[in-house]
């Protein structure tokens, strides 16, 4: 089903670029507002063109097709879920923690090590003059 909504996709939004590149610029009428004149402004223009109606058709379309893609692609779930457990998943024990009965262990002190003697220094006197 996804691939067929893809293939329909890719054909509709091609189909839609053509007709969209097929029809004439609307670009002047819009320019000729400041200094020209034109009927059509902001106003009806008349009835739609067969380009016009096959670009809201097109347009329709893909909207559709885009909005299906989603829904059915969201559908599928989740890879977690799709993952078989094996056996060997099931089997590996976890480490022990502190919360499954291990007993804590005592805090050894920290040995000191021996200082250095230190000779006193005694100041020596400057010579006399």
């Amino acid at each position: 089903m996804t691939i067929f909504l893809t293939i329909i996709h890719v054909m509709v939004s091609l189909f839609l670029i053509a007709v969209v590149l097929l029809q004439s610029g609307k670009g002047a009428e819009i320019g000729a507002a400041f200094g020209g004149s034109s009927q059509t402004l902001f106003g009806s223009r008349g009835a739609a063109s067969f380009l016009g109606k096959m670009t809201t058709v097109a347009a329709v379309i893909f909207m559709l097709t885009s909005l299906s893609l989603a829904v059915v692609t969201s559908k599928g779930g989740s890879v977690v879920k799709k993952v078989p457990v094996t056996q060997e998943q099931k089997t590996i024990p976890g480490t022990p923690g502190p919360i499954q009965g291990a007993a804590p262990q005592p805090v050894q002190p920290q040995q000191q090590l021996p200082q250095p003697q230190q000779t006193p220094q005694t100041p020596q006197q400057a010579p006399s003059k």
